[in-house]
């Protein structure tokens, strides 16, 4: 199970707080990533997170988002700041690796505009 949520919409340079609850199965030994889908685009990486809370992130988004992870909660976090107009994107959370084929939830929408 993924429950994604905190989406919205936000004015450009604004900030947002998603969360994403995963069962202990998808959660527990995995590294853990956000990902995003924007209109007529493929689904891409966006952060990600080892068990032990190493990061990682897209060039887009460098200096910009946080990706944290509370492995008691199996709840992965990604805090957003600054945003602008091209972050506009259905987000979703999942392990990472993962497969198009894989369950991904609804994921949450976010919504950058003035």
């Amino acid at each position: 199970q993924l429950q994604a949520s905190g989406g919205g919409l936000v004015q450009p340079g604004g900030s947002l707080r998603l969360s994403c609850a995963a069962s202990g199965s998808i959660f527990r030994f995995n590294i853990m990533g956000w990902y995003r889908q924007a209109p007529g685009n493929q689904r891409e990486l966006v952060a990600r997170i080892t068990l032990r809370g190493s990061e990682n992130y897209a060039d887009s988004v460098k200096g910009r988002f946080t990706i944290s992870r509370d492995n008691a909660k199996n709840t992965v976090y990604l805090q957003m700041n600054s945003l602008k107009p091209e972050d506009t994107a259905v987000y979703y959370c999942n392990k990472f690796p993962a497969h198009p084929a894989n369950y991904w939830g609804q994921g949450t929408l976010v919504t950058v505009s003035s």
